[in-house]
């Protein structure tokens, strides 16, 4: 990061450059904001959870994403504001909203979100609109309503319903960003494609409230949904990186048994992590005090518990001695004889099957893949049909490309100890 008098220079691995004017109001807001304890926060927050296990570069923050949301988000408004009226507030709710979008993301991005039962997006929300918060009360400095705007583009409700879009939906500067960083810093290419050409075509269809892609973007955005397509199928739902999750779901699911049991498990009392122990949920001050060290710096205690599963699990997720996980990739009465034949050996060498056989299913929930389905605008993409006489129409109309991506793609295994791989992998063939 560089300063100067009339700007601040992020060097980013993405975008080269990130400038932010600040001797503009509007620049010197959104300095503030970064410069907040509650978005400084997300410089402990990795962007791909635990990706690392699988990609040992994927060691990415959300700051650095939410950073490239932003110069994405100012470069696509700064275009538009050239060919539609967008006011001023309007162009800066727009901007808050991309740099702010993930400052509720708990420890580890997705995981521990799955695994507590809360949504992001709503600690987002809340961290924008508390009183309590310091990205409050710099927001509220600068304006009365701003707040209230930044969130209701969060939640996508925002009126004009087509500047929300550029923040959140199925091509927003959110997913924009994070394929090409994750394509970059994981060094799989497949998230790569032709994010110019994009910025180029994005149009607003003023009649209807909501954003399109003129007739030259068609393949750029055909490029994209792919491009999403093969980095949830090779990157974010990895065999090692997914088994990885296993781990550390069966371990906190153990220290949450022991915690209600009295059993051995360390934790300071009347930090955040004893309310998660005891199955609470975290308020926003507590939420935003907890990053990935604080569940790093538990696993490394629990280490030395005397209960042996919380040890062993703690153990093998530090030291990378994760799971070994098999496609469940058969007839169902075939699954159905080999999970109960493989939880019968699992339990023979000694492992407790509930904490060491793990069944992981995932798939076409909602922002994996682009699928037609609803009828919220908010959920589909338009494109811009033809030259000549131009219609606009949802890109999977016009698109024979995006219409093979409607299947999507499901994931279903099962995970346990590397130990037994042969015996599983013996019954795996047999069956």
């Amino acid at each position: 990061m560089g300063r100067s008098g009339s700007e601040r220079v992020y060097r980013d691995s993405v975008h080269n450059i990130i400038r932010i004017d600040t001797t503009t109001d509007e620049g010197r807001l959104l300095t503030a904001l970064i410069d907040t304890p509650e978005f400084q926060r997300l410089r402990r927050v990795r962007q791909l959870g635990l990706a690392f296990f699988a990609y040992q570069a994927a060691e990415h923050s959300r700051f650095t994403h939410s950073l490239g949301a932003l110069h994405l988000a100012t470069r696509i408004i700064e275009r538009l504001r050239t060919r539609y009226p967008i006011d001023d507030e309007q162009c800066t709710a727009v901007r808050v909203a991309a740099l702010l979008h993930d400052v509720g993301h708990g420890a580890f991005s997705h995981v521990i979100e799955s695994i507590l039962g809360f949504h992001h997006e709503d600690f987002s929300i809340a961290a924008v609109t508390s009183s309590a918060t310091e990205i409050n009360r710099v927001l509220s400095m600068h304006s009365e309503r701003l707040a209230d705007d930044v969130a209701s583009i969060i939640r996508g409700d925002f009126r004009p319903r087509a500047l929300a879009q550029l923040v959140s939906s199925q091509l927003d500067v959110d997913r924009m960003d994070y394929l090409l960083r994750d394509s970059l810093m994981t060094g799989a290419k497949y998230g790569i494609y032709d994010v110019e050409w994009i910025i180029r075509s994005i149009e607003i269809n003023e009649a209807d409230d909501h954003l399109y892609v003129s007739a030259p973007g068609v393949y750029a955005v055909e490029d994209y949904l792919q491009a999403r397509y093969y980095m949830f199928r090779q990157v974010y739902f990895h065999r090692t990186l997914r088994a990885a999750e296993t781990v550390l779901r069966s371990l906190l699911k153990r220290a949450l048994r022991l915690y209600s049991s009295g059993g051995d498990v360390w934790f300071r009392p009347g930090t955040p992590f004893e309310r998660i122990l005891a199955g609470g949920q975290l308020n926003l001050g507590e939420h935003l005090a907890t990053d990935d060290s604080d569940v790093i710096f538990h696993i490394k205690q629990w280490v030395g518990s005397t209960d042996a599963v919380l040890s062993d699990l703690s153990s093998r997720f530090l030291d990378r001695r994760l799971f070994k996980a098999y496609d469940l990739d058969m007839p169902e009465a075939e699954r159905e004889r080999f999970m109960s034949d493989a939880r019968r050996e699992v339990e023979k060498a000694g492992f407790d099957p509930e904490h060491y056989f793990i069944e992981d299913s995932a798939g076409n929930a909602e922002g994996h893949f682009y699928t037609q389905g609803g009828s919220d605008p908010k959920n589909l993409i338009y494109v811009e049909d033809g030259f000549a006489k131009p219609a606009i129409r949802e890109i999977s109309e016009v698109s024979s490309a995006v219409r093979g991506l409607q299947a999507g793609y499901r994931v279903h295994r099962v995970c346990f100890p590397a130990e037994i791989k042969h015996v599983i992998e013996r019954l795996y063939h047999g069956s």
